[in-house]
C-alpha cells in the first residue's frame, strides 16, 4: 500500500495521548483546510445547481427563496429530492390530461413552467397565478387554443431564452462530484478512513444526483412571468375558473399575505392538494344533503352550522406533509422514492468503524444515522400528516419527523466535534501514480 508518509501531517498537528490528532495543516498529506473547503465546496456546488426556485415578480423575494431552498436542502436533502419528484408526477399528469387538446404538443418543459407560477393573468389590481389545473380547464372548455400558446409566452423557445441554466456550472458539479466519489472509492480501497465531513459529503451527491434528474427539463432561474389577459368568460365561468385556485398567496393584488417575507419558506402548493381540499369539502355538503331528507328540524340545526363546519375544516387543518396520491400509490415509484430517502442517513453510516474521539460520540453517531434512516421511512408512509389528533397515528407520524430533525442536528454536531481530535489515517493520502500505464 503506497501512501505518503504520515510523520509530515504529526510534525503539523497537534496529537493528542489517545493517538489522535487536532487541526492538521497543508502537507505531503491532506491537510485539515483542504478537507473542510473540498467537503464543502461540492455541498454548495452541488446544492445551488440543484435548485430550480418558482419564478416571483419581485426580485429580493425570488433571490431569498433560493437562498431559504438552498438552506433546507442542506438540512433535509431528502425532502427536496420528494419535492422534484411530486413537481415531475404534476408535470407528467398535466402533459397527459392535455395530450389530446393539444394534439401532443404539450410537453413537460411547458407544464413545468405553468407548475412553477411563471403564467399569469392581469387583474384591475395586478396579477394572479394561473395553476396548471386552471390552464388545463381553459383548454378543455375551449377559451383558450394551443395554437395561440406562443401568445401566451409558452413557446419552447420563449422559455429557453428565460430560464438561466448555466451550462458551465453543471459542469462542474459534475466533474467535482465525479472527483469527489471517485476520491473516496480510493481511499476505501487502501484502507483509508474518510472523515465524518467526507462521509456526511457522500451522503448529499444521491439525492442531488435524483433531484436534478426529475427537474432535468424544468427551466431555471426564470426571472419573469408571462403575463396574460384572460379570454372573455361568463360570469358563472369566471367563478368556476377562479375558485380553480390552488392558493393565492402567490399572486400579486397587494392582499393580505401576497408578498410576505415568510412566503419564501412555503412550498409551492400542488393542484392535488386543492382537489383533495374540494372533495372533503364535497363530503361535508354531501352529509348535509343527506341530513336535509331526514327532516326539517334536522335540516334547520344542520344548515345553519354548514358554512361555520366547511370555515372551520379550512382553518383548523394545518397540513404538515401530502404526498401525492398518483406517486403514493405508485408500486415502483413511492419504494423507490422511500429507499432514497433513507439512502442519506444510510450513507453516514460509511463511518460506522471511523475512529471517534469517545466511544460515546461513536455511538451516538451510529444511532443518529440509524434513527434519521428509520425516522425518515416511517414519515413517508403517511399519505397525509394533519395538526389534528387522531390517536397513536398522530404521535407517530409527528414524532417521526422529529427524530429525524434531531438524529440530523446530532450528526452535523458530531461532524464539527469531530475536528478537534480525529484520526491521523483521515489525513494520509494515496499515490496516484500507482495506477499510472506504463509502455515500457
Amino acid at each position: 500500500m503506497n501512501r505518503s508518509c504520515a510523520s509530515a501531517n504529526e510534525r503539523n498537528s497537534s496529537t493528542t495521548s489517545e493517538g489522535f490528532v487536532g487541526w492538521v495543516d497543508e502537507s505531503p498529506g491532506r491537510g485539515t483546510l483542504g478537507l473542510v473547503v473540498t467537503c464543502l465546496f461540492t455541498i454548495f456546488l452541488c446544492t445551488w445547481v440543484v435548485i430550480h426556485p418558482r419564478v416571483g415578480k419581485r426580485s429580493l423575494l425570488r433571490v431569498l427563496h433560493k437562498v431559504a431552498l438552498f438552506l433546507k436542502t442542506l438540512i433535509a436533502p431528502e425532502f427536496i429530492a420528494v419535492e422534484g419528484l411530486q413537481e415531475w408526477s404534476q408535470a407528467q399528469r398535466m402533459v397527459k390530461d392535455c395530450a389530446s387538446l393539444t394534439e401532443n404538443r404539450l410537453k413537460l418543459v411547458h407544464a413545468f413552467y405553468i407548475g412553477m407560477l411563471a403564467l399569469r393573468y392581469r387583474t384591475p389590481r395586478g396579477d394572479r397565478v394561473i395553476w396548471p389545473n386552471q390552464y388545463t380547464w381553459l383548454l378543455q372548455h375551449g377559451l383558450v387554443r394551443w395554437n395561440d400558446h406562443e401568445k401566451w409566452g409558452l413557446s419552447e423557445e420563449n422559455i429557453r431564452d428565460k430560464s438561466n441554466a448555466d451550462g458551465t456550472a453543471k459542469l462542474l458539479a459534475l466533474v467535482q462530484v465525479s472527483w469527489f466519489a471517485a476520491q473516496s472509492i480510493m481511499r476505501h480501497a487502501h484502507k483509508l478512513p474518510l472523515s465524518q465531513l467526507e462521509s456526511m459529503t457522500l451522503s448529499y451527491i444521491p439525492l442531488f444526483a435524483i433531484t436534478y434528474l426529475f427537474w432535468w427539463v424544468k427551466p431555471k432561474d426564470v426571472l419573469s412571468p408571462s403575463v396574460v389577459d384572460l379570454p372573455g368568460m361568463s360570469d358563472d365561468q369566471r367563478s368556476v375558473f377562479e375558485s380553480m385556485a390552488v392558493s393565492t398567496v402567490f399572486d400579486d393584488e397587494g392582499a393580505e399575505k401576497q408578498g410576505c417575507f415568510w412566503s419564501i419558506w412555503y412550498l409551492t402548493p400542488r393542484v392535488f392538494e386543492k382537489e383533495a381540499a374540494d372533495k372533503a369539502l364535497l363530503e361535508i355538503q354531501q352529509r348535509q344533503l343527506e341530513a336535509d331528507e331526514k327532516g326539517p328540524i334536522q335540516r334547520i340545526g344542520r344548515a345553519a352550522n354548514l358554512n361555520a363546519r366547511i370555515s372551520s375544516k379550512k382553518s383548523k387543518e394545518t397540513v404538515v406533509a401530502h404526498w401525492d396520491p398518483d406517486l403514493y400509490r405508485s408500486k415502483f415509484l413511492w419504494p423507490m422514492s422511500c429507499i432514497f430517502g433513507a439512502s442519506f442517513g444510510a450513507l453516514h453510516l460509511i463511518s460506522w468503524d471511523t475512529r471517534f474521539p469517545t466511544p460515546f460520540e461513536s455511538w451516538l453517531w451510529r444511532v443518529a444515522a440509524l434513527v434519521s434512516i428509520v425516522s425518515m421511512l416511517i414519515f413517508m408512509q403517511f399519505e397525509k400528516v394533519v395538526l389534528r389528533w387522531d390517536g397513536i397515528k398522530t404521535v407517530v407520524s409527528l414524532v417521526s419527523p422529529l427524530l429525524y430533525l434531531v438524529s440530523r442536528v446530532v450528526m452535523i454536531g458530531g461532524v464539527i466535534a469531530a475536528f478537534r481530535a480525529s484520526d491521523p489515517a483521515v489525513d494520509e493520502t494515496y499515490v496516484v501514480s500507482t495506477y499510472w500505464i506504463h509502455i515500457t
